[in-house]
Protein backbone atom coordinates (compact mmCIF):
# COMPACT_ATOMS: atom_id res chain seq x y z
CA UNK A 1 0.00 0.00 0.00
CA UNK A 2 1.34 3.33 -0.95
CA UNK A 3 2.10 6.21 2.24
CA UNK A 4 -0.90 8.12 0.14
CA UNK A 5 -3.32 5.22 0.12
CA UNK A 6 -2.24 4.08 3.79
CA UNK A 7 -2.99 7.76 5.13
CA UNK A 8 -6.06 7.76 3.31
CA UNK A 9 -7.45 4.73 4.92
CA UNK A 10 -5.96 6.09 8.32
CA UNK A 11 -8.61 8.71 8.23
CA UNK A 12 -11.19 6.30 7.27
CA UNK A 13 -13.77 5.11 10.42
CA UNK A 14 -14.87 2.45 8.81
CA UNK A 15 -13.89 1.02 5.48
CA UNK A 16 -16.24 -1.61 3.54
CA UNK A 17 -14.32 -3.56 0.85
CA UNK A 18 -16.27 -5.22 -1.76
CA UNK A 19 -18.59 -7.33 0.26
CA UNK A 20 -20.53 -9.69 -0.91
CA UNK A 21 -23.94 -10.78 1.35
CA UNK A 22 -25.96 -14.46 0.72
CA UNK A 23 -28.83 -15.16 3.18
CA UNK A 24 -29.49 -19.13 3.91
CA UNK A 25 -26.62 -20.19 1.64
CA UNK A 26 -28.51 -19.50 -1.16
CA UNK A 27 -29.70 -15.99 -1.83
CA UNK A 28 -27.39 -13.06 -3.10
CA UNK A 29 -28.57 -9.55 -1.19
CA UNK A 30 -25.31 -7.55 -1.75
CA UNK A 31 -22.48 -8.35 -4.72
CA UNK A 32 -19.24 -6.13 -4.19
CA UNK A 33 -20.69 -3.45 -2.17
CA UNK A 34 -17.77 -0.48 -1.22
CA UNK A 35 -17.76 1.97 0.93
CA UNK A 36 -15.92 4.01 3.57
CA UNK A 37 -17.39 6.92 6.44
CA UNK A 38 -14.56 9.17 7.57
CA UNK A 39 -13.62 10.54 11.17
CA UNK A 40 -16.49 12.88 12.01
CA UNK A 41 -18.17 12.34 8.64
CA UNK A 42 -21.92 12.21 7.75
CA UNK A 43 -22.48 9.47 4.94
CA UNK A 44 -25.73 8.76 3.39
CA UNK A 45 -26.68 5.13 1.96
CA UNK A 46 -29.67 6.01 -0.28
CA UNK A 47 -31.78 3.71 -2.51
CA UNK A 48 -35.32 2.65 -3.41
CA UNK A 49 -36.71 -0.27 -0.54
CA UNK A 50 -35.39 -3.16 -1.13
CA UNK A 51 -32.11 -1.88 -2.39
CA UNK A 52 -30.15 -3.29 0.42
CA UNK A 53 -29.83 -0.77 2.86
CA UNK A 54 -30.60 -2.82 5.53
CA UNK A 55 -28.40 -5.16 4.80
CA UNK A 56 -25.46 -3.64 4.48
CA UNK A 57 -26.09 -1.93 7.62
CA UNK A 58 -26.49 -5.06 9.34
CA UNK A 59 -22.96 -6.39 7.65
CA UNK A 60 -21.71 -4.05 9.40
CA UNK A 61 -22.90 -4.54 12.86
CA UNK A 62 -22.91 -8.19 12.89
CA UNK A 63 -26.98 -8.28 13.32
CA UNK A 64 -27.04 -10.21 9.55
CA UNK A 65 -26.08 -13.51 10.89
CA UNK A 66 -28.87 -13.40 13.08
CA UNK A 67 -30.99 -13.04 10.08
CA UNK A 68 -29.29 -16.29 8.66
CA UNK A 69 -27.05 -14.75 6.29
CA UNK A 70 -23.39 -14.12 5.88
CA UNK A 71 -20.89 -11.97 4.83
CA UNK A 72 -19.03 -14.38 2.31
CA UNK A 73 -16.37 -12.49 0.23
CA UNK A 74 -14.44 -9.18 1.14
CA UNK A 75 -14.02 -7.36 4.27
CA UNK A 76 -15.09 -4.66 6.82
CA UNK A 77 -12.28 -2.58 8.71
CA UNK A 78 -13.31 -0.16 11.45
CA UNK A 79 -11.08 1.79 13.43
CA UNK A 80 -8.34 0.26 11.33
CA UNK A 81 -9.62 -3.49 12.58
CA UNK A 82 -10.90 -6.56 10.50
CA UNK A 83 -14.44 -6.87 12.24
CA UNK A 84 -14.61 -10.72 10.58
CA UNK A 85 -15.63 -13.04 13.94
CA UNK A 86 -16.25 -9.79 16.01
CA UNK A 87 -19.14 -10.28 17.98
CA UNK A 88 -21.82 -7.86 17.39
CA UNK A 89 -22.04 -6.82 21.02
CA UNK A 90 -18.22 -5.93 20.99
CA UNK A 91 -19.14 -3.65 18.26
CA UNK A 92 -21.03 -1.65 20.33
CA UNK A 93 -18.27 -1.64 23.00
CA UNK A 94 -15.76 -0.96 20.71
CA UNK A 95 -17.70 2.41 19.48
CA UNK A 96 -20.08 1.12 16.58
CA UNK A 97 -23.92 1.26 17.28
CA UNK A 98 -26.86 0.24 15.15
CA UNK A 99 -30.21 2.02 15.18
CA UNK A 100 -32.66 -0.05 13.47
CA UNK A 101 -34.93 0.60 10.84
CA UNK A 102 -38.63 0.66 12.71
CA UNK A 103 -38.17 2.76 16.03
CA UNK A 104 -37.48 -0.26 18.42
CA UNK A 105 -38.12 0.88 21.65
CA UNK A 106 -39.72 -0.84 24.83
CA UNK A 107 -42.84 -0.07 24.79
CA UNK A 108 -43.58 -1.05 28.49
CA UNK A 109 -40.31 1.08 29.57
CA UNK A 110 -40.37 4.41 30.38
CA UNK A 111 -38.69 7.02 28.03
CA UNK A 112 -35.96 7.02 30.47
CA UNK A 113 -34.86 3.76 31.53
CA UNK A 114 -34.91 2.85 27.60
CA UNK A 115 -32.14 5.51 27.56
CA UNK A 116 -30.74 3.97 30.55
CA UNK A 117 -30.59 0.65 29.14
CA UNK A 118 -27.86 1.79 26.69
CA UNK A 119 -25.87 2.96 29.28
CA UNK A 120 -25.97 -0.78 30.69
CA UNK A 121 -24.22 -1.98 27.74
CA UNK A 122 -21.14 0.20 28.42
CA UNK A 123 -21.26 -0.71 32.19
CA UNK A 124 -21.41 2.49 33.33
CA UNK A 125 -21.52 3.76 36.87
CA UNK A 126 -24.81 5.50 38.52
CA UNK A 127 -22.91 9.21 38.71
CA UNK A 128 -21.91 8.49 34.58
CA UNK A 129 -25.27 7.04 33.63
CA UNK A 130 -26.69 10.46 35.24
CA UNK A 131 -24.38 12.58 33.08
CA UNK A 132 -24.82 10.99 30.36
CA UNK A 133 -28.44 11.38 30.66
CA UNK A 134 -28.42 14.83 30.75
CA UNK A 135 -26.43 15.48 28.19
CA UNK A 136 -28.98 13.30 25.85
CA UNK A 137 -32.16 15.47 27.74
CA UNK A 138 -30.13 18.34 26.09
CA UNK A 139 -29.96 16.98 22.40
CA UNK A 140 -33.60 15.95 22.81
CA UNK A 141 -35.20 18.71 25.06
CA UNK A 142 -38.63 16.82 24.17
CA UNK A 143 -37.48 13.38 26.10
CA UNK A 144 -36.76 15.42 28.87
CA UNK A 145 -40.68 16.47 29.34
CA UNK A 146 -41.72 12.97 28.36
CA UNK A 147 -38.59 11.23 30.52
CA UNK A 148 -41.66 9.29 33.05
CA UNK A 149 -43.57 8.19 29.90
CA UNK A 150 -44.02 4.65 28.74
CA UNK A 151 -42.35 4.99 25.42
CA UNK A 152 -45.02 3.00 23.62
CA UNK A 153 -47.40 5.94 24.14
CA UNK A 154 -44.90 8.36 22.39
CA UNK A 155 -45.17 9.70 19.27
CA UNK A 156 -43.32 8.30 16.26
CA UNK A 157 -40.76 11.04 16.06
CA UNK A 158 -40.41 10.64 20.04
CA UNK A 159 -39.49 6.79 19.42
CA UNK A 160 -36.91 7.59 17.27
CA UNK A 161 -35.83 10.12 19.34
CA UNK A 162 -35.87 7.42 21.86
CA UNK A 163 -33.95 5.17 20.22
CA UNK A 164 -31.43 7.79 18.80
CA UNK A 165 -30.78 8.61 22.48
CA UNK A 166 -30.43 5.04 23.72
CA UNK A 167 -27.75 4.52 21.05
CA UNK A 168 -25.92 7.74 21.83
CA UNK A 169 -25.70 5.83 25.73
CA UNK A 170 -23.50 3.80 24.49
CA UNK A 171 -20.64 6.52 23.61
CA UNK A 172 -20.49 5.50 20.27
CA UNK A 173 -17.63 7.37 17.18
CA UNK A 174 -19.85 5.67 14.27
CA UNK A 175 -23.63 5.70 14.86
CA UNK A 176 -25.71 2.58 11.55
CA UNK A 177 -29.05 4.98 11.31
CA UNK A 178 -31.34 3.08 9.44
CA UNK A 179 -34.49 4.62 8.05
CA UNK A 180 -34.99 7.76 10.55
CA UNK A 181 -37.38 9.49 8.76
CA UNK A 182 -39.51 6.66 7.64
CA UNK A 183 -43.28 7.54 8.68
CA UNK A 184 -42.72 10.74 9.98
CA UNK A 185 -43.78 14.03 9.66
CA UNK A 186 -41.65 16.19 7.62
CA UNK A 187 -41.12 18.99 10.48
CA UNK A 188 -40.60 15.86 12.69
CA UNK A 189 -37.66 14.93 10.17
CA UNK A 190 -36.29 17.99 9.83
CA UNK A 191 -35.98 18.12 13.91
CA UNK A 192 -34.10 14.86 13.66
CA UNK A 193 -31.67 15.50 11.26
CA UNK A 194 -30.99 19.10 12.45
CA UNK A 195 -29.99 17.19 16.06
CA UNK A 196 -28.11 14.54 14.31
CA UNK A 197 -25.94 17.34 12.29
CA UNK A 198 -25.58 18.91 16.08
CA UNK A 199 -24.53 15.66 17.42
CA UNK A 200 -21.84 15.20 14.53
CA UNK A 201 -20.79 19.11 14.99
CA UNK A 202 -20.64 19.09 18.87
CA UNK A 203 -20.06 15.71 19.75
CA UNK A 204 -17.72 14.43 16.83
CA UNK A 205 -20.17 10.99 16.00
CA UNK A 206 -19.90 10.12 12.58
CA UNK A 207 -22.70 8.59 10.97
CA UNK A 208 -23.97 5.92 7.96
CA UNK A 209 -27.28 6.92 7.33
CA UNK A 210 -29.70 4.70 5.71
CA UNK A 211 -32.50 6.88 3.92
CA UNK A 212 -34.80 6.63 1.08
CA UNK A 213 -35.42 10.52 1.28
CA UNK A 214 -32.95 11.68 -1.18
CA UNK A 215 -33.13 15.58 -0.44
CA UNK A 216 -33.27 15.66 3.11
CA UNK A 217 -30.40 12.58 3.52
CA UNK A 218 -28.15 14.55 0.90
CA UNK A 219 -28.52 18.01 2.99
CA UNK A 220 -26.58 16.62 6.07
CA UNK A 221 -24.55 14.36 4.60
CA UNK A 222 -20.88 15.32 3.06
CA UNK A 223 -21.12 12.10 0.79
CA UNK A 224 -23.35 9.67 -0.53
CA UNK A 225 -23.57 5.63 -2.25
CA UNK A 226 -26.39 4.65 -4.07
CA UNK A 227 -27.54 1.27 -4.17
CA UNK A 228 -29.68 -0.73 -6.57
CA UNK A 229 -30.46 -4.14 -6.18
CA UNK A 230 -27.23 -4.74 -4.13
CA UNK A 231 -24.84 -3.29 -5.39
CA UNK A 232 -23.24 0.51 -5.08
CA UNK A 233 -24.47 2.34 -8.99
CA UNK A 234 -23.81 5.66 -7.74
CA UNK A 235 -21.27 7.69 -5.41
CA UNK A 236 -19.97 11.10 -4.99
CA UNK A 237 -20.09 14.15 -2.90
CA UNK A 238 -23.45 15.22 -1.46
CA UNK A 239 -23.55 18.34 -3.24
CA UNK A 240 -22.30 16.59 -6.72
CA UNK A 241 -25.26 13.83 -6.55
CA UNK A 242 -27.95 16.62 -5.89
CA UNK A 243 -26.55 18.53 -9.13
CA UNK A 244 -27.39 14.99 -11.46
CA UNK A 245 -30.36 15.59 -13.13
CA UNK A 246 -30.97 11.81 -13.26
CA UNK A 247 -30.25 10.75 -9.79
CA UNK A 248 -34.16 10.06 -9.55
CA UNK A 249 -33.87 7.72 -12.23
CA UNK A 250 -30.95 5.68 -11.27
CA UNK A 251 -32.39 5.81 -7.65
CA UNK A 252 -35.46 4.19 -9.06
CA UNK A 253 -33.41 1.25 -11.33
CA UNK A 254 -33.90 3.50 -14.74
CA UNK A 255 -29.85 3.57 -15.25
Amino acid sequence: MSQVASDTAAQQLLQVNDIEVIYDGAILALAGVSLAVPKGGIVALLGANGAGKSTTLKAISGLVRAERADVTRGAIHFLGQDTAGVDPSQRVRQGMVHVLEGRHVFSQLTVEDNLRSGGFVRGLSRRELAQDLERIYAWFPRLKTKRKTQAGLTSGGEQQMVAIGRALMTRPTLVLLDEPSMGLAPIIVQEIFEIIAQLNREAQVSFLIAEQNINVALKYASHGYVLDTGRVVLSGSAEHLLARGDLQDVYLGKH
